[in-house]
Protein backbone atom coordinates (compact mmCIF):
# COMPACT_ATOMS: atom_id res chain seq x y z
CA UNK A 1 0.00 0.00 0.00
CA UNK A 2 1.46 3.31 -1.06
CA UNK A 3 1.02 6.84 0.18
CA UNK A 4 -1.52 7.34 -2.62
CA UNK A 5 -3.72 4.38 -1.65
CA UNK A 6 -4.71 5.75 1.77
CA UNK A 7 -7.69 7.85 0.72
CA UNK A 8 -8.76 10.45 3.31
CA UNK A 9 -12.23 10.10 4.87
CA UNK A 10 -14.99 11.49 2.70
CA UNK A 11 -13.03 11.31 -0.54
CA UNK A 12 -14.14 9.09 -3.42
CA UNK A 13 -11.37 6.54 -3.92
CA UNK A 14 -11.77 6.32 -7.72
CA UNK A 15 -11.69 10.11 -7.99
CA UNK A 16 -8.62 10.33 -5.77
CA UNK A 17 -6.78 7.63 -7.72
CA UNK A 18 -7.61 9.29 -11.02
CA UNK A 19 -5.85 12.39 -9.76
CA UNK A 20 -2.90 10.32 -8.61
CA UNK A 21 -2.69 8.64 -12.02
CA UNK A 22 -2.53 12.09 -13.57
CA UNK A 23 0.17 13.08 -11.12
CA UNK A 24 2.15 9.95 -11.93
CA UNK A 25 2.27 10.96 -15.56
CA UNK A 26 3.88 14.26 -14.67
CA UNK A 27 7.26 12.74 -13.95
CA UNK A 28 10.28 14.22 -15.59
CA UNK A 29 13.63 12.49 -15.61
CA UNK A 30 15.59 12.83 -12.36
CA UNK A 31 18.80 14.26 -13.69
CA UNK A 32 21.49 14.22 -11.04
CA UNK A 33 21.41 13.91 -7.29
CA UNK A 34 23.06 17.32 -7.13
CA UNK A 35 26.70 17.50 -6.28
CA UNK A 36 25.77 20.32 -3.96
CA UNK A 37 23.60 18.00 -1.87
CA UNK A 38 26.43 15.50 -1.53
CA UNK A 39 28.83 18.32 -0.73
CA UNK A 40 26.49 19.36 2.08
CA UNK A 41 26.26 15.90 3.66
CA UNK A 42 28.51 16.99 6.53
CA UNK A 43 26.22 19.93 7.24
CA UNK A 44 23.14 17.74 6.98
CA UNK A 45 24.63 15.32 9.50
CA UNK A 46 24.96 18.16 11.99
CA UNK A 47 21.43 19.42 11.48
CA UNK A 48 19.11 16.47 11.30
CA UNK A 49 18.21 13.26 13.09
CA UNK A 50 16.79 10.15 11.42
CA UNK A 51 15.54 6.70 12.32
CA UNK A 52 15.62 3.39 10.47
CA UNK A 53 13.19 0.66 11.50
CA UNK A 54 14.16 -2.84 10.41
CA UNK A 55 10.78 -4.58 10.55
CA UNK A 56 10.78 -8.38 10.89
CA UNK A 57 7.26 -9.28 9.83
CA UNK A 58 5.93 -12.61 11.10
CA UNK A 59 7.55 -12.66 14.52
CA UNK A 60 11.24 -13.67 14.69
CA UNK A 61 12.40 -16.13 17.33
CA UNK A 62 14.53 -13.79 19.40
CA UNK A 63 15.82 -16.57 21.65
CA UNK A 64 17.50 -18.02 18.56
CA UNK A 65 19.05 -14.64 17.69
CA UNK A 66 19.69 -12.33 20.67
CA UNK A 67 18.96 -14.25 23.88
CA UNK A 68 20.09 -17.85 23.51
CA UNK A 69 19.47 -20.54 26.13
CA UNK A 70 22.13 -23.20 25.47
CA UNK A 71 21.47 -26.48 27.25
CA UNK A 72 17.84 -25.72 28.07
CA UNK A 73 15.15 -28.05 26.67
CA UNK A 74 13.73 -24.99 24.94
CA UNK A 75 17.07 -23.76 23.69
CA UNK A 76 17.33 -25.36 20.26
CA UNK A 77 20.57 -26.28 18.51
CA UNK A 78 22.17 -22.84 18.07
CA UNK A 79 25.20 -21.80 20.10
CA UNK A 80 25.98 -18.32 21.44
CA UNK A 81 29.11 -16.47 20.36
CA UNK A 82 30.96 -13.52 21.86
CA UNK A 83 30.58 -10.10 20.30
CA UNK A 84 32.40 -6.78 20.13
CA UNK A 85 30.26 -5.69 23.10
CA UNK A 86 31.84 -6.89 26.30
CA UNK A 87 29.82 -9.69 27.89
CA UNK A 88 27.08 -9.71 25.22
CA UNK A 89 26.53 -12.94 23.27
CA UNK A 90 24.31 -13.56 20.26
CA UNK A 91 23.62 -16.42 17.83
CA UNK A 92 26.48 -18.16 16.04
CA UNK A 93 24.55 -17.55 12.82
CA UNK A 94 25.04 -13.77 13.13
CA UNK A 95 28.86 -13.61 12.89
CA UNK A 96 28.96 -10.29 11.04
CA UNK A 97 26.59 -8.62 13.48
CA UNK A 98 28.70 -9.95 16.34
CA UNK A 99 31.40 -7.51 15.16
CA UNK A 100 28.99 -4.58 15.24
CA UNK A 101 27.34 -5.09 18.63
CA UNK A 102 29.45 -2.38 20.25
CA UNK A 103 27.21 -0.04 18.24
CA UNK A 104 23.95 -1.73 19.31
CA UNK A 105 22.08 -2.75 22.46
CA UNK A 106 19.58 -5.51 23.16
CA UNK A 107 16.44 -5.15 25.27
CA UNK A 108 15.86 -8.74 26.40
CA UNK A 109 12.98 -8.07 28.78
CA UNK A 110 10.19 -7.22 26.36
CA UNK A 111 6.82 -8.47 27.60
CA UNK A 112 3.68 -7.70 25.62
CA UNK A 113 0.20 -9.20 25.22
CA UNK A 114 -0.54 -9.04 21.50
CA UNK A 115 0.34 -12.42 19.94
CA UNK A 116 -1.86 -11.98 16.87
CA UNK A 117 -0.02 -10.83 13.76
CA UNK A 118 -2.19 -7.85 12.85
CA UNK A 119 -2.77 -6.66 16.40
CA UNK A 120 0.90 -7.14 17.29
CA UNK A 121 2.03 -5.31 14.16
CA UNK A 122 -0.22 -2.36 14.98
CA UNK A 123 0.82 -2.29 18.64
CA UNK A 124 4.56 -2.46 17.98
CA UNK A 125 4.32 0.25 15.32
CA UNK A 126 2.19 2.68 17.34
CA UNK A 127 2.52 1.94 21.06
CA UNK A 128 -1.26 1.50 21.22
CA UNK A 129 -3.48 -1.57 21.03
CA UNK A 130 -5.99 -1.41 18.16
CA UNK A 131 -9.07 0.67 18.95
CA UNK A 132 -12.07 0.92 16.58
CA UNK A 133 -12.64 4.51 17.65
CA UNK A 134 -9.23 5.95 16.80
CA UNK A 135 -6.44 5.23 14.33
CA UNK A 136 -3.07 5.92 15.92
CA UNK A 137 0.01 7.16 14.05
CA UNK A 138 2.98 4.86 13.56
CA UNK A 139 6.65 5.43 14.38
CA UNK A 140 7.21 6.74 10.87
CA UNK A 141 4.40 9.28 11.05
CA UNK A 142 5.29 10.49 14.55
CA UNK A 143 9.03 10.80 13.95
CA UNK A 144 8.71 12.38 10.51
CA UNK A 145 6.12 14.81 11.90
CA UNK A 146 8.49 15.85 14.69
CA UNK A 147 11.74 15.95 12.66
CA UNK A 148 10.72 17.09 9.17
CA UNK A 149 11.37 20.75 9.93
CA UNK A 150 15.04 19.97 10.45
CA UNK A 151 15.50 19.53 6.69
CA UNK A 152 13.17 22.09 5.05
CA UNK A 153 14.87 21.68 1.66
CA UNK A 154 13.89 18.00 1.47
CA UNK A 155 11.63 17.13 -1.48
CA UNK A 156 11.54 13.40 -0.70
CA UNK A 157 8.62 12.48 1.60
CA UNK A 158 9.77 12.34 5.23
CA UNK A 159 8.48 8.79 5.80
CA UNK A 160 9.65 6.16 3.30
CA UNK A 161 8.67 2.50 3.57
CA UNK A 162 10.81 0.02 1.65
CA UNK A 163 9.12 -3.22 0.66
CA UNK A 164 5.81 -2.81 2.49
CA UNK A 165 3.20 -0.24 3.40
CA UNK A 166 4.11 -0.09 7.09
CA UNK A 167 1.39 1.26 9.40
CA UNK A 168 -0.14 4.57 8.44
CA UNK A 169 -0.34 8.11 9.80
CA UNK A 170 -3.54 7.70 11.77
CA UNK A 171 -5.00 10.96 13.01
CA UNK A 172 -1.89 12.92 11.94
CA UNK A 173 -3.21 12.83 8.37
CA UNK A 174 -2.14 11.95 4.86
CA UNK A 175 0.84 14.30 4.86
CA UNK A 176 2.64 11.82 7.15
CA UNK A 177 1.66 8.60 5.39
CA UNK A 178 4.35 6.14 4.24
CA UNK A 179 5.74 6.67 0.76
CA UNK A 180 6.23 3.12 -0.51
CA UNK A 181 9.06 1.96 -2.78
CA UNK A 182 10.43 -1.47 -3.58
CA UNK A 183 13.94 -2.54 -2.62
CA UNK A 184 15.29 -1.32 -5.95
CA UNK A 185 14.07 2.19 -5.10
CA UNK A 186 11.27 2.09 -7.65
CA UNK A 187 8.40 4.35 -6.68
CA UNK A 188 5.16 2.56 -7.35
CA UNK A 189 2.91 3.87 -10.13
CA UNK A 190 5.33 6.60 -11.24
CA UNK A 191 6.57 6.96 -14.83
CA UNK A 192 9.76 9.00 -14.73
CA UNK A 193 10.18 9.36 -18.49
CA UNK A 194 8.00 12.37 -19.36
CA UNK A 195 9.61 15.15 -21.43
CA UNK A 196 9.41 18.77 -20.27
CA UNK A 197 6.85 19.96 -22.86
CA UNK A 198 4.39 17.20 -22.09
CA UNK A 199 4.97 17.76 -18.38
CA UNK A 200 3.91 21.40 -18.74
CA UNK A 201 0.72 20.40 -20.60
CA UNK A 202 -0.20 17.85 -17.95
CA UNK A 203 0.46 20.40 -15.21
CA UNK A 204 -2.03 22.84 -16.76
CA UNK A 205 -4.65 20.13 -17.13
CA UNK A 206 -4.16 18.86 -13.61
CA UNK A 207 -4.34 22.37 -12.16
CA UNK A 208 -7.80 22.78 -13.69
CA UNK A 209 -9.01 19.43 -12.32
CA UNK A 210 -7.56 20.14 -8.90
CA UNK A 211 -9.21 23.57 -8.65
CA UNK A 212 -12.61 22.01 -9.38
CA UNK A 213 -12.02 19.20 -6.89
CA UNK A 214 -11.10 21.57 -4.04
CA UNK A 215 -14.13 23.75 -4.80
CA UNK A 216 -16.45 20.72 -4.60
CA UNK A 217 -14.83 19.12 -1.55
CA UNK A 218 -14.34 21.61 1.24
CA UNK A 219 -12.66 20.67 4.48
CA UNK A 220 -9.57 18.76 5.63
CA UNK A 221 -9.91 15.95 3.06
CA UNK A 222 -9.64 18.35 0.14
CA UNK A 223 -6.73 20.15 1.80
CA UNK A 224 -4.91 16.85 2.41
CA UNK A 225 -5.55 15.88 -1.19
CA UNK A 226 -4.08 19.13 -2.47
CA UNK A 227 -1.01 18.87 -0.21
CA UNK A 228 -0.26 15.30 -1.27
CA UNK A 229 -0.66 16.21 -4.93
CA UNK A 230 1.62 19.23 -4.60
CA UNK A 231 4.30 17.19 -2.88
CA UNK A 232 3.97 14.42 -5.46
CA UNK A 233 4.58 16.78 -8.36
CA UNK A 234 7.49 18.42 -6.56
CA UNK A 235 9.02 15.04 -5.83
CA UNK A 236 8.77 13.80 -9.40
CA UNK A 237 10.60 16.85 -10.72
CA UNK A 238 13.28 16.90 -8.03
CA UNK A 239 16.94 16.00 -8.49
CA UNK A 240 16.75 14.37 -5.08
CA UNK A 241 14.97 11.42 -6.71
CA UNK A 242 18.40 9.99 -7.43
CA UNK A 243 18.58 8.99 -3.78
CA UNK A 244 16.27 6.11 -4.75
CA UNK A 245 18.67 4.82 -7.42
CA UNK A 246 20.23 2.22 -5.18
CA UNK A 247 21.68 0.27 -8.11
CA UNK A 248 23.97 3.19 -8.90
CA UNK A 249 26.06 2.31 -5.86
CA UNK A 250 29.47 0.72 -6.61
CA UNK A 251 29.30 -3.06 -6.96
CA UNK A 252 31.50 -3.60 -3.94
CA UNK A 253 29.07 -1.61 -1.80
CA UNK A 254 26.09 -3.56 -3.13
CA UNK A 255 27.93 -6.81 -2.48
CA UNK A 256 28.64 -5.73 1.08
CA UNK A 257 24.91 -5.43 1.79
CA UNK A 258 23.98 -8.56 -0.16
CA UNK A 259 22.14 -9.25 -3.40
CA UNK A 260 18.77 -9.63 -1.68
CA UNK A 261 15.71 -7.45 -1.36
CA UNK A 262 16.50 -6.74 2.27
CA UNK A 263 20.14 -5.99 1.46
CA UNK A 264 19.17 -3.46 -1.19
CA UNK A 265 16.53 -2.06 1.15
CA UNK A 266 19.10 -1.43 3.88
CA UNK A 267 21.44 0.21 1.37
CA UNK A 268 18.56 2.38 0.18
CA UNK A 269 17.82 3.33 3.80
CA UNK A 270 21.39 4.57 4.19
CA UNK A 271 21.09 6.64 1.00
CA UNK A 272 17.80 8.17 2.12
CA UNK A 273 19.10 9.04 5.58
CA UNK A 274 22.15 10.56 3.95
CA UNK A 275 19.80 12.70 1.84
CA UNK A 276 17.98 13.92 4.94
CA UNK A 277 14.90 11.66 5.18
CA UNK A 278 13.79 11.52 8.86
CA UNK A 279 12.30 8.01 8.87
CA UNK A 280 12.83 4.89 6.76
CA UNK A 281 11.31 1.47 7.38
CA UNK A 282 12.76 -1.62 5.70
CA UNK A 283 10.74 -4.82 5.70
CA UNK A 284 12.07 -8.35 6.01
CA UNK A 285 9.12 -10.71 6.32
CA UNK A 286 8.92 -14.48 6.51
CA UNK A 287 9.55 -15.10 10.24
CA UNK A 288 6.31 -16.98 10.98
CA UNK A 289 8.03 -20.34 11.35
CA UNK A 290 5.65 -22.92 12.78
CA UNK A 291 7.75 -25.71 11.23
CA UNK A 292 11.40 -26.43 10.37
CA UNK A 293 12.52 -23.24 12.07
CA UNK A 294 16.18 -24.03 12.67
CA UNK A 295 17.11 -25.00 9.13
CA UNK A 296 15.19 -22.03 7.72
CA UNK A 297 16.98 -19.68 10.11
CA UNK A 298 20.48 -21.06 9.63
CA UNK A 299 20.30 -21.57 5.85
CA UNK A 300 18.36 -18.52 4.74
CA UNK A 301 16.95 -15.91 7.12
CA UNK A 302 19.87 -15.29 9.44
CA UNK A 303 22.55 -15.02 6.72
CA UNK A 304 20.37 -12.51 4.87
CA UNK A 305 19.73 -10.49 8.03
CA UNK A 306 23.33 -10.74 9.21
CA UNK A 307 24.90 -9.43 6.02
CA UNK A 308 22.53 -6.53 5.44
CA UNK A 309 22.12 -5.33 9.01
CA UNK A 310 25.84 -5.46 9.78
CA UNK A 311 26.62 -3.56 6.58
CA UNK A 312 24.07 -0.89 7.45
CA UNK A 313 25.41 -0.38 10.97
CA UNK A 314 29.05 -0.27 9.91
CA UNK A 315 28.34 1.93 6.87
CA UNK A 316 26.45 4.48 8.95
CA UNK A 317 29.28 4.48 11.46
CA UNK A 318 31.99 4.90 8.85
CA UNK A 319 30.13 7.79 7.22
CA UNK A 320 29.60 9.61 10.50
CA UNK A 321 25.83 9.15 10.35
CA UNK A 322 25.27 6.71 13.20
CA UNK A 323 25.40 9.31 15.97
CA UNK A 324 22.37 10.99 14.41
CA UNK A 325 20.52 7.87 13.23
CA UNK A 326 18.53 5.56 15.50
CA UNK A 327 18.26 1.93 14.37
CA UNK A 328 15.39 -0.20 15.64
CA UNK A 329 15.16 -3.96 14.95
CA UNK A 330 11.92 -5.68 15.93
CA UNK A 331 8.92 -7.74 14.88
CA UNK A 332 5.39 -7.95 16.23
CA UNK A 333 6.35 -10.57 18.85
CA UNK A 334 8.64 -13.59 19.19
CA UNK A 335 8.11 -17.33 19.16
CA UNK A 336 7.41 -19.90 21.84
CA UNK A 337 10.29 -21.24 23.90
CA UNK A 338 8.74 -24.69 23.54
CA UNK A 339 9.47 -26.33 20.20
CA UNK A 340 6.35 -27.84 18.64
CA UNK A 341 5.97 -31.24 17.01
CA UNK A 342 6.78 -29.83 13.57
CA UNK A 343 10.17 -28.53 14.63
CA UNK A 344 8.89 -24.97 14.78
CA UNK A 345 7.96 -22.34 17.32
CA UNK A 346 4.56 -20.69 17.62
CA UNK A 347 3.48 -17.15 18.58
CA UNK A 348 4.87 -15.74 21.83
CA UNK A 349 4.73 -12.22 23.28
CA UNK A 350 5.43 -12.82 26.97
CA UNK A 351 9.24 -12.67 26.90
CA UNK A 352 11.36 -11.52 23.99
CA UNK A 353 13.87 -9.02 22.60
CA UNK A 354 14.26 -5.92 20.45
CA UNK A 355 17.53 -4.35 19.34
CA UNK A 356 18.32 -0.63 19.14
CA UNK A 357 21.37 1.48 18.49
CA UNK A 358 22.82 4.70 17.15
CA UNK A 359 21.59 8.26 17.86
CA UNK A 360 21.62 8.96 21.61
CA UNK A 361 21.44 5.36 22.78
CA UNK A 362 24.00 3.80 25.09
CA UNK A 363 25.63 1.05 23.07
CA UNK A 364 27.03 -2.40 23.66
CA UNK A 365 24.71 -3.41 26.51
CA UNK A 366 22.07 -6.07 27.06
CA UNK A 367 19.14 -4.76 29.09
CA UNK A 368 16.98 -7.11 31.14
CA UNK A 369 16.94 -10.86 31.56
CA UNK A 370 14.68 -13.81 30.91
CA UNK A 371 14.52 -17.11 32.78
CA UNK A 372 16.85 -20.00 31.95
CA UNK A 373 14.21 -21.54 29.68
CA UNK A 374 13.20 -18.19 28.12
CA UNK A 375 9.60 -18.40 29.31
CA UNK A 376 9.51 -15.45 31.69
CA UNK A 377 11.00 -12.00 32.11
CA UNK A 378 12.72 -11.97 35.49
CA UNK A 379 13.75 -8.31 35.54
CA UNK A 380 11.68 -5.18 34.89
CA UNK A 381 9.52 -5.84 31.80
CA UNK A 382 9.31 -3.33 28.97
CA UNK A 383 6.49 -2.62 26.53
CA UNK A 384 6.09 -1.28 23.01
CA UNK A 385 5.42 2.22 24.32
CA UNK A 386 8.59 2.05 26.46
CA UNK A 387 10.68 1.25 23.39
CA UNK A 388 8.97 4.03 21.43
CA UNK A 389 9.59 6.54 24.23
CA UNK A 390 13.24 5.51 24.33
CA UNK A 391 13.63 5.90 20.55
CA UNK A 392 12.10 9.38 20.71
CA UNK A 393 14.43 10.35 23.56
CA UNK A 394 17.43 9.12 21.57
CA UNK A 395 16.39 11.46 18.75
CA UNK A 396 15.81 14.45 21.00
CA UNK A 397 12.01 14.46 20.58
CA UNK A 398 10.16 15.79 23.61
CA UNK A 399 8.14 13.18 25.46
CA UNK A 400 5.83 15.96 26.65
CA UNK A 401 4.43 16.27 23.13
CA UNK A 402 0.68 15.76 22.98
CA UNK A 403 -1.41 15.30 19.83
CA UNK A 404 -5.13 15.75 19.39
CA UNK A 405 -7.03 12.91 17.74
CA UNK A 406 -9.90 13.56 15.35
CA UNK A 407 -12.38 12.89 18.15
CA UNK A 408 -10.80 15.73 20.14
CA UNK A 409 -9.11 13.44 22.63
CA UNK A 410 -5.53 14.36 23.64
CA UNK A 411 -2.97 11.65 22.85
CA UNK A 412 0.40 11.72 24.59
CA UNK A 413 3.32 10.85 22.34
CA UNK A 414 4.44 7.20 22.70
CA UNK A 415 1.30 6.51 24.76
CA UNK A 416 3.09 7.88 27.85
CA UNK A 417 5.68 5.10 27.71
CA UNK A 418 8.59 5.19 30.14
CA UNK A 419 12.16 5.58 28.95
CA UNK A 420 14.30 2.44 29.35
CA UNK A 421 16.87 4.02 31.63
CA UNK A 422 19.59 1.41 31.04
CA UNK A 423 19.79 2.54 27.41
CA UNK A 424 20.96 6.00 28.47
CA UNK A 425 22.80 5.74 31.77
Amino acid sequence: MSIFSRVPDGMNRRHFMSHMAGAAALAGPATAFTNSLMANVTDLKKRHKSAILLWMGGGPSTMDLWDLKPGAPTGGPFKPISTSADGVEISEHLPLMSKQMHHMSIVRSMSTREADHMRGRYYMHTGYVPNPNVEHPSYGAVISHELADQVPELDIPPFVSVGSGSVGPGFLGMTWAPFVVDSNGQVRNLDMGMDAARLSQRMEMLATIEKKFVAENRGSSAMDHAKVLEKTVKLMTSDQMKAFKVMSEPKEVQDRYGATGFGRGCLLARRLVEAGVPFVEVDLGGWDMHADIFQTLSDRKLPELDKAMSALVSDLSERGLLDDTAIIWMGEFSRTPNINGNGGRDHWARSWSVVVGGAGFKRGVAVGETSSDGKEVITEPYSSQDVMASVLKSLGVSLETTFTAKNGRPMKIANSGKVIKELFS
